[in-house]
């Protein structure tokens, strides 16, 4: 196999099983515009699961496929070739890491694609000592926000491994200055699943920042406190 065979293969399948019905069921998800064959979750999985049992795929291959995946845009494809990378993390090294970056200037262009990396792909190469937090420097300005977003919501896996927060907090503390309602929702989460491992170090965080912080990421952090604990939280303003 070769990245044309694999890029023919998931494609004859995507058009194989396209259904228009659920496809404009799926849009209803995406603020963004919605570009896929209409195939469900389990049909995708499943086909992941087949493509990952064949002995002559390899990273290289879904690697070398992916630039077909994300020039074509669509969504299927692209969650495919995601989740079978996923597959070999493995074989992840610094190169992988690099090329990943580049796929945001590409198709990277929705939160379900961004957060098939935060939450699965990126987190590997901090846990595997392959990358750092530093290399994540470039991405807290990036032009697209898919790409910032992805950062907190990297985070949050290795904040659940390694019980600490206060380095990953400093680290993403720029991105509460974000215009960008997907990265307010990635910080939000992060700063949740943090409260849970740190609550006093968050709480203490989001209280000095109160004030100016974008609501949604305060909504989302405060999201498993009490009534109580969420008053602590309410901008001045909304206290009348």
């Amino acid at each position: 196999m070769d990245a044309s065979l694999l890029f023919s293969e998931i494609r004859d399948f995507c058009l194989s099983n396209a259904n228009v019905e659920v496809a404009k069921s799926s849009q209803r998800f995406f603020k963004e515009h919605y570009d896929g064959y209409g195939l469900t979750a389990p049909q995708v999985h499943q086909k992941v699961k087949e493509l990952l049992h064949k002995k002559e795929l390899n990273q290289s291959i879904i690697l070398s496929a992916m630039p077909m995946f994300l020039e074509n845009g669509k969504y299927e494809e692209i969650s495919l070739g995601l989740l079978l990378l996923n597959g070999f993390s493995k074989q992840f090294t610094r190169e992988t890491f690099n090329e990943i970056s580049t796929y945001f200037s590409k198709s990277i262009d929705n939160w379900a694609h961004a957060d098939i990396l935060g939450m699965f792909i990126l987190p590997k190469f901090l846990l595997q000592n392959i990358v750092e937090l530093n290399d994540f420097d470039t991405w807290i300005s990036s032009p697209y926000k898919f790409q910032r977003r992805c950062i907190p919501v990297t985070f949050i896996k290795p904040v659940k491994v390694k019980k600490e927060v206060s380095t990953y907090i400093d680290f993403v503390k720029t991105l509460m200055d974000d215009k960008e309602r997907e990265v307010h929702q990635g910080m939000g989460w992060f700063l949740r699943e943090a409260w849970k491992i740190e609550h006093k170090e968050v709480e203490t965080f989001l209280f000095d920042r109160k004030e100016t912080a974008p609501r949604l990421i305060v909504q989302y952090a405060c999201e498993k406190m009490t009534a109580e604990e969420k008053k602590r939280f309410k901008r001045t303003d909304q206290k009348r």
